[in-house]
């Protein structure tokens, strides 16, 4: 992760439950928040219910992961929590992506594209 480093204390993590905004999709859910610097930083939750160590830690390896593959195309500035929901454990790599740039894109976490100028019409 280039840009981004890891959220690891408690306080920030409840900060971000409370105060972010969340976007919900059927294999996890994302919290964001302006955190005030430069970088992006990023913190993964995978509950016991999701299954044994193994299987929390190859979840949590996959939306690493995924953040990794798409972490250029975000605004920096922003802590993200990623939470996984029960069917994470379930689902294909493909899905869990395409289910996070759903929910990125909710929260209007992406970088906007110029757009080509407009030809005039004469």
């Amino acid at each position: 992760m280039k840009f981004t480093v890891s959220l690891k204390e408690n306080r920030l993590f409840r900060r971000l439950y409370a105060k972010g905004r969340s976007a919900v999709t059927p294999t996890m859910v994302l919290y964001c928040r302006k955190n005030g610097s430069r970088g992006n930083r990023l913190g993964l939750t995978t509950g016991t219910k999701l299954g044994k160590a193994v299987v929390r830690n190859k979840i949590r390896r996959r939306l690493r992961a995924i953040y990794r593959c798409h972490e250029q195309e975000l605004l920096p500035g922003y802590d993200v929590v990623i939470v996984a929901r029960h069917l994470a454990a379930q689902r294909p790599y493909a899905e869990l992506e395409r289910h996070f740039m759903r929910a990125v894109k909710k929260l209007h976490l992406l970088r906007q594209e110029p757009q080509a100028p407009k030809e005039d019409k004469v």
